[in-house]
């Protein structure tokens, strides 16, 4: 049984709150505000008006804006909305959205998007801030930095898959697990084979069967390279074994992720495909916020499936099995490459299958396995890897 939920509101740090995650997570707090007070916010300043508004509903004590460029306009946008109550301070530049992570508070929810959210996890895991972790990327990057850093139980994870998997282990002790198993959707291109992918279109991979997602997110969702960052993170965030995590295609993505025991059960947890669900957890964790979103309804007939991942039409999995057991800064580099090479399919320059393509001959290029690594190796193998994939989809480009 879950603990009672604390009478005491909670404090709450929102990095990304701009975006799909940030914006639901303030839903929830704007629906329980007896339960959480927003008392920071921060985003990258692409959506000034939102991010002012954001500030003034929630009476939020100080706003990081990443970029500075953008600061002129979220002043403006505050100016039109503040009422009689004291403006909030206005933090702006590289530094300013790891600055707004290290402030007092009960739940750092980081839902920043890519390897920028990196600075701001090491700021709020310094800081003894318990860390809501949407960013996975910062996790990726970041390895036995981020972990080694983090006390026990101070990161909570936000991805559906990670507290699905969380709260399956809540049914036994830790050496009583045999496997986790993630859940994937299959993205929109399920039982297409590889060579029928030449001609995809972004709109296409855009178009998700179950979840309203990001760009970014949805097109990994596509290649898959989401499921095999998930892989890394899983084993990181829960100590388990690269081996021993499993992905299975469940289309319907209502089973968000499984344990298995070593009795030979199997725990699962289920709830129709809505982030709410989790990142209300992560805000309340350990307990749960009543009425999150709503139920699986089981007044209804259901069909659930579950199949084998195809690895030779989507090699990003094992791909990304092989950058998790290398370590280093490899994973870091799995990643810049595929944000880079995302980028480049949505402007035209590679096509689909090019993105895993791509990624794979700049991992093969980089040689930074093994454990003695600090953060000034993670952001140079970043940057180097970026830069190589900007050049291979430059010449892919001018190839066409």
């Amino acid at each position: 049984m879950d603990h009672a939920p604390s009478a005491r509101q909670r404090s709450v740090v929102l990095l990304g709150s701009t975006g799909s995650i940030g914006t639901q997570a303030a839903d929830i707090v704007r629906r329980n505000p007896g339960r959480f007070r927003l008392v920071a916010l921060a985003a990258g300043g692409g959506s000034p008006g939102l991010l002012a508004a954001q500030a003034v509903e929630f009476g939020a004590e100080v706003i990081a804006v990443a970029s500075e460029a953008a600061a002129p306009a979220v002043h403006a946008a505050l100016r039109e909305r503040q009422g009689r109550g004291p403006a909030p301070a206005v933090l702006a530049g590289p530094s300013a959205v790891a600055e707004v992570a290290a402030r007092p508070a009960d739940v750092v929810l980081n839902a920043v998007t890519g390897a920028v959210g990196l600075a701001a996890t090491l700021s709020a895991l310094d800081a003894g801030n318990a860390l809501a972790l949407a960013n996975k990327e910062s996790l990726i990057m970041g390895g036995r930095l981020v972990t080694s850093r983090a006390a026990p139980g101070q990161i909570i994870p936000v991805d559906s898959e990670h507290s699905a998997i969380a709260q399956c282990l809540r049914s036994g002790g830790a050496d009583e697990v045999r496997k986790l198993v993630l859940t994937a959707s299959g993205g929109p291109f399920l039982h297409v084979k590889r060579d029928d992918l030449a001609d995809v279109t972004p709109a296409q991979a855009l178009a998700h069967p179950t979840w309203n997602m990001g760009p970014v997110v949805t097109i990994n969702s596509a290649t898959l390279v989401n499921k095999g960052l998930e892989v890394i993170e899983a084993h990181l965030l829960f100590g388990i074994g690269i081996d021993d995590i499993e992905v299975v295609i469940h289309r319907q993505s209502v089973v968000h992720s499984m344990v298995e025991f070593t009795d030979g059960s199997t725990v699962a947890q289920a709830s129709p495909p809505d982030m709410r669900i989790p990142i209300a957890l992560a805000l309340g964790w350990p307990d749960r916020v009543p009425g999150a979103a709503s139920p699986v309804d089981w007044t209804r007939q259901h069909s659930w499936t579950f199949e084998p991942l195809d690895n030779e039409a989507f090699p990003a999995v094992d791909l990304a099995r092989a950058a998790g057991k290398a370590a280093g800064t490899v994973p870091a580099v799995y990643n810049a490459a595929n944000e880079e090479c995302v980028a480049a399919f949505v402007a035209g320059r590679v096509p689909f299958a090019g993105i895993v393509d791509t990624i794979a001959r700049v991992v093969s290029e980089h040689d930074g396995s093994g454990p003695g690594f600090g953060l000034d190796d993670v952001l140079a193998a970043d940057s180097w890897a970026r830069q190589r994939a900007r050049e291979l989809t430059t010449a892919a480009a001018s190839a066409r």
